[in-house]
């Protein structure tokens, strides 16, 4: 990492305008100065073309799910089958391959213009559920590999206790358990404190979900999130089943159960969050509670799409996430978004170019505990994702509305340039590490099931 001076031909600065000739210096992982109307580069100052956005955040991520792709499309890919083939995959990881595979899967989310990922971490132990010697090797594996890649993690580590709402852990479920919830924070303040001084890496909490993780056990991951001052995540109301099940049981819905256990609140985000009551929606906004939306895996699914307007409307901050990672393109998400609600409504207009880009990027990385991340301004992380206008899906871009272009036609394809944290991690489109598609081949192949 060394201390640059890039010029940005157009860079979007806050609070949502593409502004051009913009010169910015990097000291460290900071952004020093930012300075609006340079008209030409300066000597020795890196040149990024294109549009100039804050380092987006992939707020909800399962890693090692990148194997599945392609994979669980075979046949009529139900959800059923496409849990097992999960299942399988997880069997077959241990910190090694973990760690090659994640790493793989965090540079290509490098290569999109990603510069943080919460990473929701449940394969915590060893066959039949035996822990490793050392007990977090599978979350060190994990934060050694965004760092490799060059991405800031939040690892939400799970809370996962039962398979199904009053049902035991069994087969490589066993894998995922700590017993109760108290032996799980046992095991998670130790990984805390370990990275307890490293600004690069987060160590939040998650209720797996309502099925997975006992109401009368739910307090203890959020005690822990309030007393490490923690992001709390949660996967809640992704299929209507889950809502059904909950009701059955509990007289109340997944949301309405979180809410009674002190789960919901300002630092926590409810991932998925689709089939909501009128309830619901004003638990969720009125407690502050992030809701992340992650499309691309909700309509390959087949889970629905969540209405996103109405949250953010009743007062929760919305966010993106990759989830499986059938697909790695978070300019997709954010489009995603407003497309599935022009679906549902019939109405275009729901959000604009500005509010999704927010979503990508500060609201995001606020959720993963960097409220300093998201901006070009100086005092922030030094993350600078540079987008090309000049590709077959960005030519004829003008500056007046190269926002709008970036979000409702690049993909991750058209990144060039990242900048993450004051380090380089992707030049010409290329990512420091290598061949980042060879590099998944062998991580994949090594598991093969």
């Amino acid at each position: 990492m060394s201390d640059l001076t890039y010029w940005c031909e157009l860079a979007w600065l806050h609070p949502g305008e593409a502004v051009a000739g913009v010169l910015v210096r990097v000291e460290g992982t900071r952004l020093a100065a930012v300075v609006p109307g340079v008209v030409t580069p300066p000597m020795g100052a890196v040149r990024l073309a294109g549009l100039t956005i804050p380092g987006m955040a992939n707020a909800h991520s399962h890693a090692f799910h990148r194997a599945l792709r392609g994979q669980t499309q075979v046949g009529t890919g139900s959800f059923r089958a496409w849990r097992e083939q999960m299942y399988e995959v997880a069997a077959r990881l241990d910190p090694g391959t973990y760690l090659a595979l994640a790493r793989a899967t965090f540079a290509e989310m490098a290569l999109a213009g990603i510069t943080g990922v919460g990473e929701f971490h449940y394969i915590h132990h060893g066959e039949g559920g035996r822990p490793y010697d050392d007990p977090n090797a599978m979350g060190h594996a994990l934060i050694q590999a965004a760092r490799d890649a060059g991405l800031r993690i939040t690892l939400l580590d799970a809370c996962y206790l039962t398979s199904g709402i009053g049902a035991p852990l069994d087969g490589t479920q066993l894998r995922f358990g700590d017993g109760d919830a108290h032996q799980w924070a046992e095991r998670v303040d130790d990984l805390a404190s370990e990275y307890a001084r490293a600004e690069d890496v987060v160590v939040g909490c998650a209720v797996h979900s309502v099925r997975a993780c006992p109401p009368e056990q739910m307090h203890v991951v959020a005690e822990f999130g309030h007393r490490r001052a923690a992001p709390v995540h949660t996967q809640v109301s992704e299929r209507r089943t889950e809502n059904r099940h909950c009701v059955e049981t509990y007289c109340a819905t997944p949301i309405q159960v979180l809410y009674e256990h002190g789960v919901l609140g300002p630092r926590t985000t409810a991932v998925h969050a689709i089939h909501l009551s009128d309830v619901d929606v004003a638990l969720l906004g009125g407690s502050s509670t992030h809701v992340c939306m992650c499309p691309t895996t909700e309509r390959d699914l087949a889970d629905g799409i969540g209405h996103a307007r109405r949250l953010h409307d009743a007062g929760s901050p919305v966010t993106l996430g990759s989830d499986s990672n059938a697909m790695i393109d978070l300019l997709e998400e954010a489009r995603e978004v407003e497309l599935g609600e022009r679906l549902i409504t019939g109405e275009r207009g729901h959000w604009t170019a500005a509010d999704l880009l927010r979503a990508a990027t500060m609201v995001g990385q606020a959720s993963l505990g960097h409220p300093d991340a998201g901006f070009i301004v100086p005092g922030a992380w030094a993350d600078l994702v540079s987008v090309r206008l000049d590709s077959v899906r960005t030519a004829g871009a003008v500056s007046g509305s190269a926002g709008e272009t970036v979000v409702f036609g690049a993909t991750a394809s058209d990144v060039h340039s990242v900048v993450s944290g004051g380090r380089r991690v992707v030049v010409e489109g290329g990512h420091v590490l290598g061949d980042v598609g060879t590099m998944l081949g062998d991580a994949i192949s090594a598991i093969r099931w």
